[in-house]
């Protein structure tokens, strides 16, 4: 690229939450980072330049330019990583794709949302208060809840993942990459009814 030449457009922005870091790779809070890989297996490309405080790369999808962001802001500054990217490309916040874990949801299921609450999620409350709140769409992948109550939270979504709870996020992940492509191409309301 010619030094000072303006950067492409791009009409959708895919935000993949999750903590940078050996010590956290095989967390179930990675589990946006999971289908960053899976996005990149699928596509062949790689997230590895370094912009908007993220690991980024750009992907043709159809007629949309994509821009396909993780954040290595650690999970409770995500927002400060989709608003540079919003703000420097004019991209609305319903073109704001976000991927994330959800304790609510059984291991490896996915849900499609239009928009919500952030439920809780620190990277989801993040993104709300510094992009304009919660009109953004978003695969939310689900990660299963703590064993007993005795067991915090934060150490759960923290925790590595056994062999076998790491092989079903990799399937959901898998599937919720599918689910960015049917958002993107056919829209949300085709998203939610194959993919939920």
């Amino acid at each position: 690229m010619l030094f000072g030449r303006k950067s492409e457009p791009v009409s959708w922005i895919v935000v993949f939450l999750g903590n940078p870091g050996a010590r956290f790779d095989r967390s179930r809070h990675n589990a946006g980072f999971f289908t960053a890989d899976a996005v990149e297996k699928s596509i062949g490309i790689k997230i590895n330049k370094l912009k908007f405080k993220s690991l980024s790369a750009t992907a043709t999808l159809g007629e949309e330019r994509v821009l396909l962001l993780k954040p290595q802001t650690y999970m409770n500054l995500s927002g400060d990583a989709a608003a540079q990217a919003m703000n420097f490309f004019k991209v609305p916040l319903s073109k704001v794709l976000v991927i994330s874990d959800d304790v609510s949801l059984p291991l490896g299921k996915l849900r499609v949302r239009r928009r919500g609450s952030s439920g809780g999620h620190n990277g989801l409350k993040d993104i709300i208060a510094k992009c304009g709140g919660e009109g953004f769409p978003r695969i939310k992948i689900g990660v299963g809840a703590p064993p007993n109550e005795d067991f915090a939270l934060i150490d759960w979504v923290l925790s590595k993942l056994s062999a076998a709870d790491e092989k079903l996020l990799k399937e959901a992940a898998e599937k919720a990459a599918a689910a960015i492509e049917t958002i993107i191409l056919s829209g949300i309301d085709a998203a939610m009814e194959k993919h939920n």
